[in-house]
């Protein structure tokens, strides 16, 4: 750990001369930038220590000139407005603040120390029954705080669910959120939009039709849970004509690992046509669903009970950490964004009073450093 508060890990790999453009941006705002932690055709995410809030946090960086107009035009106004409004949740990433240059765009998040689901599972091969449940808890839990704030995900994978040092799953990556309307009888109305990964997709966007989009979630919801108990996806997107009639078919279940009954059942009622597929909130008159949901609140009583004495945590911790509410929602986090210029001949200048947009709640704080007049004003956030 050097005096910076970077691990050797975590320290700045060799980069080209246009990432290095991207950092000294990032460094002038007090972050120091690390090693990868994926990486896309328009955007990657690094590990960067926050000289400010003095912890590691993950950074997107948005490439403009590489991404496509309907992401930039459509979905990327999106994203940041499910950021806007799920700015508080215990199994949603917290993101912290948003930098725009003219070519780039920084988005300032949580760190998951333990990486994501999907590199878990190939770790791992299959995870168990009961701590599938508890993450599955997790999973369910933050959808619901979604889709009861109208935001729907609409790209569920293991890849976009990460672990943190507590072990608690979380769900990232907002790229294909939305803000979804009601009908005159409260019910969603349906989407159009056919976006995601095939191996998730329901058979209704896979026949392109239009769709429920919070229904749509529960099934790669469902996707998931199998994935997890099983260490493999439950249908080949190989290809589209086999994934469609699979999708449609009775899910088998392999005879190892060896996966309760009632977990089974569980799963069954997800991988069903639309309307007979379980909805969100019927899902807690399950009866493996409410097992689980009572490990994870004995887990949840266990770790309180812990935190009196040390401020240590174990893999079987993946209940709601401290500071939440029954909710699962978390105080003391506010989302800000700022506007840092680029000059024209390549050198980065921070302007001394950008715009500063408001996309957080008035009741969220956070402590904003004392700013000098080299550095770019940071207004008050409400929301």
């Amino acid at each position: 750990m050097g005096s910076d508060g970077t691990s050797k890990e975590d320290r700045p790999e060799s980069v080209s001369k246009g990432a290095n453009k991207a950092y000294r941006i990032l460094e002038s705002q007090g972050f120091i930038v690390g090693r990868t932690l994926g990486s896309g055709s328009y955007a990657r995410v690094k590990c960067a220590y926050d000289m400010n809030r003095k912890h590691k946090v993950a950074v997107k960086i948005i490439n403009k000139q590489k991404s496509f107009d309907e992401y930039l035009n459509k979905f990327l106004p999106r994203e940041v407005e499910a950021m806007r409004i799920l700015t508080n949740h215990y199994s949603i990433v917290k993101f912290y603040q948003i930098i725009e240059t003219t070519s780039r765009y920084f988005f300032i998040m949580e760190y998951a120390e333990k990486g994501d689901l999907l590199n878990e599972v190939k770790a791992r091969g299959t995870i168990p029954e009961n701590q599938a449940g508890r993450w599955f808890i997790n999973m369910f839990d933050g959808v619901k705080y979604m889709h009861g704030k109208g935001v729907v995900h609409r790209d569920i994978k293991c890849e976009n669910l990460v672990i943190d040092a507590h072990y608690t799953l979380k769900l990232t990556d907002l790229g294909f959120a939305k803000k979804i309307g009601k009908n005159k009888s409260g019910d969603s109305l349906l989407s159009e939009t056919y976006c995601g990964s095939y191996a998730y997709a329901p058979p209704e966007i896979l026949k392109g039709i239009p769709y429920n989009p919070e229904l749509s979630d529960v099934w790669s919801m469902g996707v998931v849970l199998y994935t997890m108990l099983y260490g493999r996806l439950p249908f080949d997107d190989g290809d589209h004509k086999k994934l469609l009639k699979q999708v449609q078919s009775r899910i088998v279940f392999p005879n190892k690992p060896v996966v309760s009954s009632d977990c089974k059942l569980f799963i069954l009622k997800i991988f069903l046509k639309v309307p007979e597929r379980v909805l969100l909130k019927h899902m807690k008159l399950d009866a493996w669903f409410k097992f689980q949901q009572i490990v994870c609140k004995q887990g949840k009583e266990e770790k309180a009970n812990a935190a009196n004495e040390v401020t240590a945590t174990s893999d079987e911790d993946v209940t709601r950490p401290a500071g939440t509410d029954n909710s699962g929602e978390t105080t003391h986090h506010r989302l800000s964004m700022k506007l840092v210029k680029e000059k024209d001949d390549g050198n980065d200048e921070i302007e001394t009073t950008p715009t500063v947009h408001d996309i957080a709640k008035e009741t969220m704080e956070i402590n904003v450093p004392i700013l000098t007049s080299e550095q770019p004003t940071v207004h008050p956030v409400s929301g």
